[in-house]
């Protein structure tokens, strides 16, 4: 059952505006001059409000008889309000403005239809209904822009000459419409949004050339309410499929889960030969679905997937790839796939299976201090750590498989420019016994966009699991990571210590 709600002392009569021609009156024996029903007009027959707000309920009543009585009615409001003209003004009213204002509970519930029922009496006895529908489906605020894409981007040339452009958009209501546009190129072109709450879209843009455009992107909900961006659209239109120099892999549920990390989302995989590639992941739950990506912002305009027709094979269209669907959870995959013929296998190994270079059990008492033989054991285990081995945020492992870590909270301000490696603790501040950095192999911007941590530790007596048999980073080659954090908030951290993968996502990400 709906709740019913009134605050009884804010239901009051804002003004009663009257025309006070009076006619003829003998101890309220009044004479019909037309016989006619009162007539109604509502300046309003449907008022959108918020829960806790103030309405007005307006109209123009005229009667050539005169007026007797106005009553308002909703028993789910508890309103029942007689106005009695005659009463109040010791005569008939030929014409009335009513402007009645009520407050309403801020506990009603939202999207509720409250139909006031508004019956005119004249003195002659006759009387007419109306209805007016207050409604707290109100919708002041701004549609949001959730994603619009922005960045660099590799496109094949589609038949009609059209280039994808992907958005997400949302409005607490109802959505609209979606139009996009760029001005240089005088295109402009209109989405219905269907009245959806969420609305996730691609509009084909004729685009024939590479260039970098302004796309300028307009959400309008069904209130009108609109907002706007304006993206830079860096796009590179090729006939055939590149072989593409870096590809990741996307775990995210929409595609604005790939630009609202700080680093590591999607997930960079390696390229072991022309057109060829292989991705470990670990699967941490049944039914995790994955794309692979060779553009980070989007899964467009390109996204490999599976091919609905050849569920052996993929397909490079977003449109119709589907998701690679991993069925197994706690274990890791390992799938290779060739996007020159879209060829691809996929295998599974079981983290007992899976290896990392760290030299101990994390949180063993194992650590020795001075390396000397066992004298002074410590305990062992490492974090994020900004400026000494002394001072770590320490990890936390997961319960399942040690080789994945958390920092569950991470407080970052915006603009920040953050500078950290995972390193061992030591309580005397001994350097690299146990440490990953950013492998900057393929140029210092790997530093400030850290995709790939490998391991380190010091040359002139390396720790390391000697069952690991992965290449340890070398001393040119390693380097602080040092991202920068566009949006404030808390994020969190994870590491898998087997695939050298570390990513900071905001905490309410999945």
């Amino acid at each position: 059952m709906r709740a019913k709600f009134l605050h009884g002392a804010a239901l009051w009569t804002f003004l009663f505006a009257a025309t006070l021609t009076t006619g003829c009156s003998d101890d309220n024996d009044y004479k019909d001059v037309d016989g006619q029903k009162p007539v109604v007009e509502l300046i309003a027959d449907h008022i959108h409000v918020d829960p806790g707000s103030e309405l007005t309920l307006t109209a123009t009543i005229t009667d050539a008889d005169g007026i007797r009585s106005i009553r308002l009615q909703n028993a789910e409001l508890y309103l029942d309000k007689t106005i009695d003209l005659l009463s109040i003004y010791g005569e008939p009213l030929y014409s009335y403005e009513l402007e009645y204002a009520i407050t309403l509970s801020e506990k009603l519930p939202r999207m509720a239809d409250y139909p006031i029922i508004v019956t005119i009496t004249d003195v002659g006895g006759r009387s007419v209904e109306h209805t007016i529908m207050v409604s707290t489906d109100n919708d002041s605020e701004k549609p949001t822009i959730k994603f619009a894409a922005e960045g660099e981007f590799t496109t094949l040339t589609a038949e009609d000459g059209t280039v994808p452009f992907h958005f997400i958009v949302e409005d607490e209501q109802a959505l609209d419409y979606v139009e996009v546009s760029i001005p240089s190129l005088e295109l402009v072109e209109k989405v219905d949004a269907e009245g959806k709450t969420k609305f996730d879209g691609v509009v084909r843009l004729l685009i024939a050339q590479s260039g970098t455009y302004d796309v300028k992107l307009k959400v309008v909900d069904k209130f009108a309410n609109e907002e706007t961006t304006t993206t830079s659209y860096t796009v590179k239109v090729v006939a055939e499929m590149p072989d593409f120099q870096k590809m990741y892999l996307s775990d995210v549920e929409d595609a604005s889960q790939l630009t609202s990390d700080v680093f590591g989302v999607p997930m960079r995989i390696e390229r072991t030969g022309a057109y060829t590639y292989k991705a470990n992941y670990y699967s941490q739950k049944a039914g995790t679905e994955i794309y692979f990506i060779p553009q980070k912002a989007d899964i467009y305009p390109i996204c490999f997937g599976r091919d609905p027709n050849n569920l052996n094979k993929l397909v490079s269209d977003p449109s119709i790839a589907e998701p690679i669907v991993l069925e197994q959870a706690n274990v890791y995959y390992e799938i290779t796939f060739n996007i020159s013929d879209n060829s691809y296998s996929m295998s599974t190994y079981s983290i007992e299976q899976a290896i990392d270079p760290a030299p101990h059990e994390f949180g063993s008492i194992s650590l020795d201090t001075w390396n000397n033989g066992g004298s002074w054991l410590q305990e062992f285990y490492f974090g994020y750590m900004t400026d000494a081995p002394k001072n770590i945020q320490r990890f936390e492992q997961d319960n399942i498989n040690p080789h994945l870590f958390y920092l569950k909270s991470l407080s970052l301000k915006a603009n920040t420019q953050m500078n950290f490696i995972i390193h061992n603790w030591h309580h005397d501040n001994w350097w690299d016994y146990c440490a990953w950095y950013v492998d900057k192999s393929e140029g210092a911007d790997a530093v400030y966009d850290p995709e790939v941590f490998g391991y380190f530790s010091d040359e002139k007596a390396v720790h390391i699991n000697p069952a690991w048999q992965g290449t340890m980073l070398t001393r040119q080659n390693k380097d602080w990571a040092k991202p920068t954090v566009k949006i404030a908030g808390d994020y969190k951290l994870i590491f898998d210590a087997h695939l050298g993968r570390v990513k900071l996502i905001p905490v309410d990400n999945k």
